[in-house]
């Protein structure tokens, strides 16, 4: 099964387990050389940033998700793009899909979304910094 990054709301483990019933949190990751940026349609995404990570959950995602997160993401509208990428693991480096917004922005973020993504990032021990970014996202609402 390949492996996937989340960094928005699919780190909410009870969101996943509606969408991807089949997949398994792994635990954290990171996307290095990264950083959070908001889309213009009000979703969150990564861009390149040199010296910045962005923190997230690595899931083991089942095959038979694929195409439910697909749909999920907005692949087929062109709201993201998937890639794999590699990304830093409790262990090792791994590869890992991860999706991409097409429109980075600037845009402002959606008030109940970024609530999801916040929520969902404090139900894990993401680094202090990773939570930061996303309440300093959330401040702009």
């Amino acid at each position: 099964m390949p492996l996937y990054f989340a960094y928005g709301s699919n780190m909410d483990v009870a969101a996943m387990a509606r969408r991807c019933p089949r997949s398994k949190a792994l635990g954290l990751a990171r996307l290095e050389r990264h950083r959070l940026a908001v889309m213009r349609e009000g979703w969150l995404t990564a861009v390149r940033a040199p010296s910045s990570a962005v923190h997230g959950v690595l899931w083991d995602l089942a095959l038979s998700d694929i195409a439910a997160l697909d749909r999920y993401e907005g692949v087929s509208q062109g709201f993201y793009v998937k890639l794999t990428q590699a990304v830093i693991a409790e262990r090792a480096p791994k590869q890992a899909i991860v999706y991409f917004g097409v429109n980075a922005g600037p845009g402002a973020p959606r008030a109940a979304y970024l609530a999801e993504v916040l929520a969902a990032a404090r139900s894990w021990p993401l680094p202090e910094e990773g939570v930061a970014t996303l309440e300093r996202l959330a401040r702009r609402v």
